[in-house]
């Protein structure tokens, strides 16, 4: 059992990690060489304003008495520069956003596991090609651009990581740090020579890092009186800063001023996902070489989002990616564009002459061919020649007409001729890009197709083979099984040497390698394959296919489930009709009743909208009074009961758990209420809170291993936490689900005794610890794979019940505040999923102790449920895309690596479930007498 247990495992990572290797490699190379315009620029410095967590309609929208929010912007986009809205992509992160924004490329996914602040790679930016650059802000953000660049010229101030606090008093005070600081730095440079005649150099950045508004955001949400006088501080600061940075040049007129965002925010506050109010980002250029405003009649908007927001602006606005601001801000004050930047320049916010925009915007062609050449030379090397495809739209031959054509209408003065035919070429040379990124995927994805197929019909085959009376035990052919050896290590030596002489990446070895084995071991259950089929052939065919369409359809309601949230209400009503249907309310009226009405109940929550949107701190507090109360009646009819609590201990252990759920919702009523109020987090509160967290996981163990007993400990002690991580309706789910966990323990008994399995145990007095005796264990029956569906389906139900926890900006940071308020995204998250875990804890010790009162070994079921979880995880390997809306990307991710994590994640499960089911720790008994 071990070694199918390490094979699973690790059969499961290498098709966990596939998708990245296949899907979200990093797209960078390097050996490029940069480009620059030969023209003069126009400015010789810029100003880069960063208004982290900014939306485009908080900055640009009207007050309610028909006020602009930022006067001072509001006014530079009606006279003196050019505005427009930036698109950003998923996720919707401060990382990935002042990437694109500095650096002119959509980070890769590998920059997730570094928590989006180290360089997963290697990366070129406008700072590092600039001469100088200071930059005052963010811990988070600023060193990642020093770190890496060539030289040291880039120089960063940033305020401490503690001073990022979501329940400090106001969180604008890090924007008013950021101006103070440029201030002092410019009064200090007319003292400092060194400095002064750096400052006067050309092709300087200046960039200012405003987290202010994304930290009021998170905490008081965009609609919030605070987001919005954030804002118009904001303004006030930007106002000051370049007025005060012209005069300091003497109004030379060789400034370049932008405004923009990395990113937007839900309504809930929130952010990484790919809703409007996350992508749209507001865009504000002005200063030396920009546009004037253009007057126009009537805006023209394709996002849904956008209109009928802003039809009080009659000047032209722009929409554009993320990316084209890199390259904009290179050609403004002349340096090479970014090596990595697949942006491509927004000319209309130029105000220079028709040849400085074409030769600006050719060499933004030739930039991002270089990486084209690049990549496909790169593929050149490692493809045998007969079996290389080139990108046909920019072979050799192409690409010289391509660059000649434009320069002779360059020098023809056809300048609007150049500028289409480079727009074109770089359309091509992004698609031969993507081409070429994508070129081996068809290959690697039949490779992990082929071992997912394998690895599940040998899993059923062992199931067969040990835990049913299917097959009769056949004798293996030595012989045969020699034969098939040396040919599936012949196969294996093929696959080895193709790979070797197209020097392959040592990853495809073990994507290409592992259906071998896999297959090899499928193949030598031939015999019991054989005898199978002869025994199904022997049954009534209809009952066979019947039972595979009713599998089938089971298998894609789950896997809906992760699209529509509503499908799990379905499922969750047929199972209210389970007894009806199977006849079990015959025998067992009451707790067939009590299954339907909890079945309905929990039917409700995954219609109700996703957590965190609308916190309701009154549902939390009268969910813990009612758990309070609950664990009182329990007590009671305990105490009542035969079967009494052995003694003392078991009794204060109940009495701790109680109060341990009172203190979380005094904590929960208190720390919300010092947060509305700006006190920022009471010591006492995250004290108690992170004290209930440790004890909650120990608290369980000291309880008696009686069936009811224990459950009813573990769901006490795991309800104190999630109420603390509680903002609204989800308190009651944990409640609800454990409700139906119960009520399934029982029905599963009246189940064995309906098809005559087993005799109905006495649950009242069954204990865990005496449970395991393997003589007891029966083999497999059909309905065991029902039970096995029941479980997979609760944990589907445990994951999605409250929210798609699929998509990031489902979180809110709200969750967490009882724990800390300062941003820590490790920290965060790991609570977050922690909130995640405790459904999923309570399902898997309530199948624990479904399998032990049915008299199953845990292993047989657990394989149904490992086939049942593989089928889905290759449905959704097949799902999995890297075009479309960036929600759909991301979201088809996260559904793949979800299903895969849940089959590892359920071998862990199991053991967590019997440990916390069957363990007990004894406290030191204290002795009778003591000293005055």
């Amino acid at each position: 059992i071990p070694v199918f247990i390490l094979a699973g495992l690790l059969v499961h990572c290498v098709f966990l990690v596939s998708i990245f290797e296949i899907y979200f490699s990093s797209p960078l190379v390097h050996g490029m060489t940069p480009q620059q315009t030969p023209l003069p620029p126009p400015a010789k410095r810029l100003v880069l304003f960063v208004a982290d967590g900014l939306r485009a309609d908080s900055l640009y929208e009207l007050n309610s008495n028909d006020a602009p929010r930022a006067p001072y912007l509001r006014g530079i986009l009606e006279n003196n520069g050019s505005w427009g809205i930036s698109h950003t992509r998923v996720p919707t992160e401060s990382r990935p956003g002042h990437v694109a924004l500095i650096a002119g490329f959509y980070e890769d996914v590998s920059a997730v596991a570094k928590g989006w602040k180290e360089n997963p790679v290697e990366f070129d930016s406008v700072f590092n090609e600039s001469k100088y650059t200071w930059s005052w802000g963010s811990p988070d953000i600023l060193p990642m651009f020093a770190k890496g660049a060539t030289g040291d010229h880039i120089y960063t101030f940033c305020y401490t990581a503690e001073s990022e606090d979501f329940g400090a008093q106001d969180a604008a005070k890090l924007d008013t740090w950021v101006f103070d600081h440029i201030k002092s730095f410019f009064n200090s440079s007319r003292s400092n020579q060194t400095l002064f005649s750096a400052l006067h150099e050309d092709k300087v950045v200046l960039f200012l890092h405003l987290l202010g508004i994304d930290t009021n955001g998170h905490a008081h949400r965009p609609n919030s009186r605070e987001y919005k006088e954030n804002i118009k501080m904001v303004d006030e600061g930007i106002k000051e800063i370049a007025s005060m940075i012209e005069n300091f040049y003497g109004n030379d007129g060789k400034t370049a001023f932008i405004l923009t965002s990395d990113h937007g925010m839900t309504d809930w506050g929130s952010h990484g996902a790919g809703h409007p109010s996350e992508t749209l980002t507001p865009l504000i250029v002005w200063g030396a070489g920009v546009n004037y405003p253009q007057k126009v009649t009537s805006q023209f908007f394709e996002d849904n989002f956008l209109k009928g927001r802003w039809k009080s602006l009659k000047i032209g606005m722009l929409l554009f990616p993320q990316a084209d601001i890199a390259p904009l801000m290179a050609s403004l004050i002349g340096v090479p564009f970014p090596l990595n930047s697949v942006g491509t320049l927004p000319l209309e916010y130029l105000n220079n002459s028709a040849h400085f925009k074409a030769e600006s915007i050719f060499t933004n062609a030739i930039q991002i061919l270089e990486q084209f050449k690049v990549k496909m030379s790169q593929k050149k090397k490692t493809t045998l020649s007969f079996l290389f495809t080139p990108f046909k739209p920019l072979s050799d031959s192409e690409q010289i007409n391509f660059l000649k054509k434009t320069r002779l209408y360059i020098q023809q003065q056809k300048y609007d001729e150049a500028v289409s035919l480079c727009k074109t070429l770089i359309n091509l040379a992004l698609e031969g890009l993507s081409y070429y990124h994508t070129y081996d995927r068809l290959f690697l994805g039949l490779s992990i197709a082929m071992g997912f197929v394998g690895w599940t019909t040998y899993v059923i085959l062992v199931i067969i083979k040990s835990h049913t009376n299917l097959t009769k035990t056949v004798q293996t052919n030595n012989k045969e099984t020699t034969v098939l050896f040396y040919g599936f290590a012949f196969v294996g030596m093929m696959i080895a040497f193709f790979l070797l002489i197209q020097t392959c990446p040592w990853t495809y070895y073990i994507y290409c390698l592992l259906p071998v084995p896999v297959w090899y071991a499928v193949v030598r259950e031939l015999p019991v394959i054989q005898d199978l089929a002869t025994n199904l052939l022997s049954c009534h065919i209809s009952q066979s296919i019947g039972f595979l369409l009713v599998c089938t359809l089971g298998i894609e309601i789950l896997v809906f489930s992760f699209f529509y949230r509503s499908t799990l209400t379905i499922g969750l009503l047929v199972f209210a009709g389970w007894p009806v249907i199977t006849q079990l309310w015959v025998q067992a009226k009451t707790t067939a009743l009590i299954w339907t009405l909890l079945c309905v109940l929990l039917a409700i929550f995954p219609l109700m909208p996703v957590v965190g949107r609308e916190p309701n701190i009154s549902l939390v507090i009268a969910t813990g009074l009612l758990t309070v109360l609950i664990s009182c009646f329990s007590l009671a009819s305990l105490c009542k009961s035969k079967n009494k609590y052995r003694n003392n201990e078991d009794l204060k252990i109940h009495f701790y758990q109680v109060l341990s759920i009172v203190l979380s919702t005094y904590v929960v009523s208190s720390t919300h209420d010092s947060l509305k109020n700006k006190q920022g987090l009471p010591i006492l509160n995250q004290t108690i809170s992170w004290m209930t967290l440790v004890s909650s996981l120990v608290l369980p163990l000291l309880s008696p291993t009686s069936l009811f007993q224990r459950l009813f400990s573990i769901l006490l002690s795991l309800m104190s936490t999630y109420l603390l991580l509680s903002t609204g309706y989800e308190a009651l789910f944990p409640l609800v689900l454990s409700g139906l966990m119960f009520v399934w323990i029982n029905m599963e008994q009246e189940a064995l005794q309906h098809y005559g399995l087993s005799l109905k145990q006495k649950l009242a007095v069954f204990n865990f610890a005496y449970a395991t005796d393997i003589t007891r264990f029966r083999q497999l029956h059909l309905d065991d794979v029902r039970r096995s569906f029941f479980f997979v389906f609760f944990i589907v139900t445990a994951f999605f019940g409250t929210g798609n926890i699929a998509s990031v900006n489902s979180f809110d940071p709200a969750s967490v505040y009882c724990f800390l308020t300062v941003f820590s995204p490790f920290m965060m998250g790991g609570l977050l999923v922690l909130k995640v875990v405790i459904p999923f804890v309570l399902v898997s010790c309530a199948f624990e102790a479904v399998q032990v009162t049915t008299q199953l070994s845990s292993k047989s079921l657990f394989l149904i449920v490992l086939v049942i979880s593989d089928i889905m995880a290759l449905h959704f390997f097949f799902l999995v895309k890297d075009y479309g809306s960036w929600l759909d990307i991301g979201t088809s991710i996260s559904h793949y690596v979800l299903v895969m994590s849940l089959t590892i994640f359920m071998m862990l499960m199991n053991g967590l479930a019997q440990l916390l089911t069957t363990k007990r720790l004894e406290l030191p008994r204290r002795t009778k007498h003591h000293s005055m």
